[in-house]
């Protein structure tokens, strides 16, 4: 066996302190759809207003993100995951100590701007400083965070929320984000990545420019606001069209989030062997039919008969939404080449909080103008726009090959 490079890390000890750090990012940053009633109430707000902390959030990381990550490009990795994380717990203490909605609102923002630096630079140094031929467990395994986080951290964090409060939450996340930032700083080794090449502002523009991945990251921003539109405002969804109340409303965030985890675990396998357009019309598809079915059973049904088909609804969306989402990233390196993958995957998760936020905003403006049972329908509108945008592209991409320039 050929000696393994000083640059590359023999064990998964640095791997886990990265995907502690995105566990906290996680848990954080979708938590909120469980707490926004309480967080409503408490700071004197409508829950349509309290929505625009999720809406902001999402829209502030999407458009620091690639810009933050371009201007620190001289800072060691190493040094930028520390700081990034340290910067997410204080600003999860500024959440917890907020006193009225617009100082969560700034926390909400500096959250944001952290994240969003952390998140790509774990993933990039992740895939960088392992062998070759253990880059795809090392991404899974800082990946493996985000999953765990929805599967467990949010309904958790929706149950603790409602029996001592949102603010505990905050605080939980803020003693959760300083101790991987502790596990950074010494679990990380000094020199890590060193020579990491990050990509300029100019390089991401020239990549996102190309039709057929402008057209790819566009339908990511549609998948995102169907979704986002209804998952926003679930907890009060949940408690208008069932019987459900309080801590109850965390076993249907559980349950979407144990399904997500099982729509990732399917959607590997699944692209692999069939490809990953095989996974992502049916995923579009199942989750367009989950949201009808959440607003015509809130329509058409009693509240007491209600909760059986919002289950299937939130089992069936989740599976179908966290599967599509290795498809499309395997689509767009595809489309980039495995050279320009980081900054293709980076560009999709930019365009994937601004579909969040638009999601969100969308979503108060269903409430606001129609009623939290329209809001399935919405969602299940702007899932379609995905699927019929993908389609298109591909019918492009075949007219391509048949008919070449």
């Amino acid at each position: 066996m050929a000696p393994q490079s000083p640059q590359h890390i023999a064990g998964n000890g640095p791997l886990i302190w990265l995907a502690l750090g995105t566990f906290a990012v996680g848990t954080e940053s979708f938590m909120i759809a469980g707490l926004l009633p309480g967080m409503a109430a408490d700071l004197a707000v409508s829950v349509a207003t309290a929505g625009q902390l999720v809406t902001v959030f999402a829209l502030a990381y999407a458009l620091s993100s690639p810009i933050l990550t371009a201007l620190t490009s001289y800072v060691s990795r190493r040094t930028l995951l520390i700081v990034a994380m340290g910067a997410f717990a204080l600003a999860n203490v500024a959440a917890w100590s907020a006193q009225d909605y617009w100082q969560l609102m700034t926390a909400r923002v500096l959250l944001a701007f952290a994240a969003g630096l952390y998140v790509p630079g774990a993933n990039a140094l992740a895939s960088a400083v392992v062998a070759p031929e253990r880059r795809g467990t090392a991404i899974a395994i800082v990946n493996g965070g985000l999953s765990l986080a929805i599967a467990f951290g949010v309904p958790l964090g929706a149950m603790i929320g409602d029996g001592m409060g949102w603010r505990i939450t905050f605080g939980a996340v803020a003693a959760l984000s300083a101790l991987a930032t502790a596990g950074l700083a010494f679990g990380l080794p000094r020199g890590i990545g060193a020579g990491l090449a990050t990509a300029t502002l100019k390089e991401r523009v020239q990549t996102a420019a190309q039709p057929a991945i402008l057209l790819t990251l566009m339908a990511t921003t549609l998948w995102a606001m169907a979704s986002y539109t209804t998952y926003t405002y679930l907890a009060l969804f949940v408690a208008s069209a069932t019987t459900l109340h309080g801590a109850q409303i965390g076993y249907i965030l559980f349950a979407w989030g144990v399904s997500a985890a099982l729509g990732l675990a399917i959607s590997g396998k699944a692209i692999d062997r069939h490809g990953p357009r095989a996974v992502i019309l049916p995923a579009l598809t199942a989750a367009a039919i989950s949201f009808a079915l959440l607003s015509a059973s809130a329509h058409l049904l009693p509240r007491s008969w209600e909760i059986v088909p919002v289950v299937v609804a939130v089992i069936a969306w989740g599976i179908a939404h966290w599967a599509y989402y290795p498809a499309q990233q395997t689509t767009l390196v595809g489309l980039a080449g495995v050279k320009s993958a980081p900054v293709v995957l980076s560009l999709n998760a930019s365009f994937m909080y601004l579909g969040f936020s638009l999601g969100a905003g969308l979503g108060s403006l269903t409430i606001t103008c129609s009623g939290v049972a329209d809001l399935g329908y919405v969602s299940a509108l702007s899932m379609l726009a995905a699927l019929a945008l993908t389609m298109a592209n591909g019918r492009r991409a075949l007219n391509s090959k048949l008919n070449p320039a």
